[in-house]
């Protein structure tokens, strides 16, 4: 085994483990640093797999986007009658069943796939010229040909969380 096999087995391992943990916790802000956590693992393992992009975007998009407009979510409706939001049921017999039968059909299709640890052998041939990024093209075309749709949508976002903030402050606005 090399290390890249070993980094995407704990990566992975990781990733399982912070998923459980979000199951399993009541509080809500636990639960969403935990998907923070299993968030980033992905992104590492889509990099030990060599999707860049994929890495990228998951950064990006889930990191960054999605993941910060639940943790503004929560601090800004975090005490409700001065009490911290928790989950009213963990259901912890059901979740521990289903994961534990996910994780054992997916063990044993992964244990019965011969082809599974046996990498081929990389075919290096000294006359291939190595292939640029896609993400050097895709920036550059974002910066480029697409910038105003790319600043009106940055925009819009960060006027649709300013309105959560609104939204979300005691009844003093009225």
């Amino acid at each position: 085994m090399n290390t890249v096999f070993l980094l995407f087995y704990a990566f992975g391992f990781l990733a399982v483990m912070a998923a459980a943990y979000i199951v399993f916790t009541r509080n809500v802000l636990y639960a969403a640093f935990g998907l923070l956590v299993t968030l980033l693992c992905l992104a590492a393992i889509f990099v030990l797999l060599f999707a860049d992009f994929v890495a990228l975007t998951q950064l990006m998009v889930y990191v960054g986007g999605v993941l910060v407009l639940i943790l503004f979510g929560i601090m800004l409706s975090n005490r409700v009658a001065d009490r911290a939001i928790q989950s009213e049921s963990v259901n912890l017999f059901s979740g521990a069943l289903v994961a534990g039968v996910l994780s054992s059909w997916l063990i044993y299709f992964i244990l019965e796939d011969n082809n599974f640890l046996e990498l081929p052998a990389p075919d290096f041939d000294k006359t291939a010229v190595p292939a640029k990024s896609s993400i050097t093209a895709l920036g550059i075309r974002l910066i480029t040909n697409f910038a105003l749709p790319f600043e009106v949508t940055s925009l819009i976002l960060l006027i649709a969380l300013m309105g959560a903030a609104y939204i979300s402050t005691p009844d003093k606005h009225d």
